[in-house]
């Protein structure tokens, strides 16, 4: 989530029925007026996952389920090999 310094403000518009909707819902769970940003980014970041999940499903949709799962264990591999000599490099000295 978002720091206090790490912030832009957005003004959006929204129906009169979502803004009762989502209202609602914040007090019947107890949060508080503040917590609409919270609400809003969670919503806005599960949206944009959401998108590009579907975009990629479409992008290898032509793709055998056995040879996407070669290109994702081969991705995983060189991932994880390249954190282990991460974290087996020891930190180099500052100059």
């Amino acid at each position: 989530m978002a720091t206090p310094d790490n912030t832009t403000r957005w003004t959006v518009k929204v129906s009169k029925d979502t803004d009762i909707a989502v209202r609602s819902l914040l007090a019947q769970r107890g949060l508080k007026k503040g917590d609409l940003s919270k609400f809003i980014e969670e919503a806005v970041r599960w949206r944009v996952f959401e998108q590009t999940l579907s975009e990629t499903r479409a992008a290898f949709s032509d793709l055998d389920p056995e040879a996407l799962q070669d290109l994702i264990d081969e991705a995983t591999e060189a991932v994880r090999h390249e954190r282990r000599q991460t974290l087996a490099s020891p930190p180099k000295p500052e100059s």
